[in-house]
């Protein structure tokens, strides 16, 4: 009979998986503008990231539906699911926008803002990697504290790269295009930041 009882920590191992999917879609993107062309095969593999990533995400909620016992808040659980997901999602869309606005070449501020993401990816990994033990609430915070830091930086890469597109006389449609490009990424960079505060909210309920 006690193994019909739903294990905890499989919600974990399933957290994990879905950090482990933002990293490798962050990496894959930060390779991709480092080496763009328009036929680049990392869009493809940043599709089968997505897809692998929405499969657990669907198990964490599948889950979530016929468990008795959760680790913490089911509220706290589907929405640390769904912020997950989403920085993949948001990076897919962003390297499929850029072949279809067929962007030629890329800038450095759109280098640097794509390195700033995978930074912050790596520390959500670190934190959701830590989040089930309870004697390492100090080192999870540090992660979420560097991901507060890396956003701030995001911030500030942004406002440097929107400057530039109205230097001088700019092609509109460049501007818009580009627009879209950098603020899509470091959107995905905030969301990396919002699963940080999720983390935070979770210790904070269960300290």
């Amino acid at each position: 009979m006690l193994n019909l009882i739903p294990k905890e920590e499989k919600f974990f191992e399933l957290f994990e998986a879905q950090a482990g999917h933002n990293v490798e879609a962050a990496r894959l993107f930060h390779e991709m503008v480092k080496s763009w062309n328009l036929e680049s095969p990392i869009v493809s593999r940043l599709q089968d990231v997505e897809h692998e990533a929405d499969i657990t995400t669907h198990e964490v909620y599948d889950r979530l539906n016929r468990s008795f016992l959760t680790p913490f808040d089911r509220e706290d659980i589907h929405e640390l699911a769904s912020e997950l997901d989403d920085v993949v999602d948001l990076i897919q869309s962003i390297a499929i926008r850029m072949q279809l606005y067929r962007i030629e070449n890329i800038t450095e501020d759109l280098k640097g803002l794509a390195g700033i993401l995978h930074q912050a990816t790596q520390n959500v990994h670190k934190a959701i990697a830590e989040l089930k033990n309870t004697e390492k609430t100090r080192r999870v915070l540090d992660h979420c504290i560097e991901i507060n830091r890396l956003e701030n930086a995001g911030d500030r890469a942004l406002e440097v790269a929107l400057g530039k597109l109205f230097l001088g006389k700019p092609d509109p449609l460049d501007v818009i295009k580009w627009k879209e490009i950098y603020e899509s990424t470091e959107e995905a960079i905030d969301k990396c930041e919002d699963v940080a505060n999720t983390i935070e909210a979770i210790l904070v309920k269960h300290s």
